[in-house]
């Protein structure tokens, strides 16, 4: 007879993220990082500045599960202030990264046999979440390079066991942002369907060319069905840090804050100090997001300049090559293998984080948010490795 494998089925068949993968190709072939998404600047001393305070100055001893209340109070004040929205600190849940509250969220409202909505591309953690839930990942895959929402494919994907949709928003990797008419489109069909909308949100205050953020949660009649979810490492660049939310009203938040409970239960209370600080810290903010617009501007200007095709972005800390346009004849994930190995740059395919068919094959991703010598470095020797192609 048979025995049942120790490893749940879902890990036991689990392979290494692209990212972890090209990270760690990066390491050991000495390659420039422009796969994993971080800043590799320094960190804004005045942040650092709370979060030593607090370490000698506060407790270090357990907070409350669902976060300190002083950083509910600044997160509930920084969403009023920054996208209108009227929040109170209980609606607002700390987690431990924004990894955590995707997880609280998805485990407190999928159940078994449930369907959910994934957009593609995706972050690589959502399917295996719902998965673990026991519920089913359908896939809506939109299409490059504008990756826009269309109400026929969504609709099309809903089905009656729909519970949820999960909206990445800025869309990491693409670099795009959802119009009002399109976040229009996704809360009619939410209040059509009866559906929850799961808003990682992560990359709100990394937009850029003037635009400024708006929330599904903000749509009408959206704020009762909607879990949005946000990142200090993202916010501050700081991702080591692992300092994420759920904001949600009413029951949602009094359920998800319960699921938080029995997976870290808390955060450490220092980092919370210190991000409650600095979100009031408006000019390092600006700061931060000047100096990550200059980065962006170097390495889309050095790419195009060595005849790389660069797709719009309007968001996040990610640039997309069109390998296509630019006359590659690769692949994605040839070119990412053979960059790194090659070219000493380290890259990420974008249709890794596609499920299902509809995955380009001809973009790559690469972060822009480090130093001038690190871009300029990375630019001189893909345009050199593509000279030998």
């Amino acid at each position: 007879m048979k025995s049942r494998s120790r490893i749940h089925p879902l890990y036991a068949e689990m392979g290494t993220t692209v990212f972890e993968r090209m990270s760690a190709l990066a390491r050991e072939l000495g390659a420039v990082n422009l796969g994993q998404g971080f800043p590799d600047g320094p960190a804004p001393p005045p942040l650092l500045k709370a979060a030593q305070d607090a370490l000698v100055e506060r407790s270090n001893q357990y907070p409350p599960s669902g976060g300190l209340p002083e950083l509910r109070a600044a997160i509930a004040d920084f969403y009023t202030a920054q996208q209108g929205l009227d929040l109170e600190p209980a609606d607002v849940v700390v987690t431990s990264g924004a990894t955590e509250a995707l997880a609280c969220a998805i485990f407190g409202l999928v159940q078994p046999g449930d369907e959910v909505i994934l957009f593609q591309p995706a972050y690589d953690a959502y399917a295996p979440l719902v998965r673990r839930a026991g519920g089913t990942p359908v896939s809506v895959p939109l299409k490059a390079p504008g990756f826009q929402y269309e109400a026929t494919a969504i609709e099309a994907a809903v089905t009656p066991r729909t519970r949820l949709l999960v909206l990445n928003d800025p869309l990491n990797p693409s670099g795009t942002v959802a119009s009002a008419e399109e976040l229009g489109t996704i809360a009619r069909i939410c209040m059509a369907h009866d559906l929850v909308a799961i808003c990682d949100e992560v990359w709100e205050q990394v937009r850029f060319d003037g635009q400024r953020h708006r929330s599904l949660m903000d749509m009408q009649g959206m704020a009762e069905r909607c879990v949005k979810i946000g990142s200090a490492g993202k916010i501050f660049g700081l991702t080591g840090w692992k300092i994420g939310w759920m904001v949600a009203r009413g029951d949602l938040a009094v359920a998800l804050g319960r699921v938080h409970q029995f997976l870290t239960f808390t955060t450490p209370v220092p980092l919370q100090w210190a991000v409650a600080a600095g979100l009031g810290m408006t000019d390092v903010l600006d700061e931060l997001h000047a100096a990550w617009a200059a980065s962006r501007q170097r390495l889309g200007k050095g790419l195009e300049g060595a005849g790389f095709a660069v797709l719009p972005n309007a968001a996040t800390w990610f640039l997309c090559i069109d390998l296509a346009a630019s006359g590659i004849e690769l692949d994605d994930r040839t070119f990412s293998e053979r960059a790194v190995r090659e070219g000493g740059v380290a890259t990420v395919p974008v249709s890794a984080l596609f499920e299902g068919e509809g995955a380009p094959t001809h973009l790559v991703r690469v972060c822009f948010t480090k130093p001038d010598a690190v871009v300029d470095e990375a630019v001189a020797r893909l345009a050199n490795w593509r000279a030998s192609l």
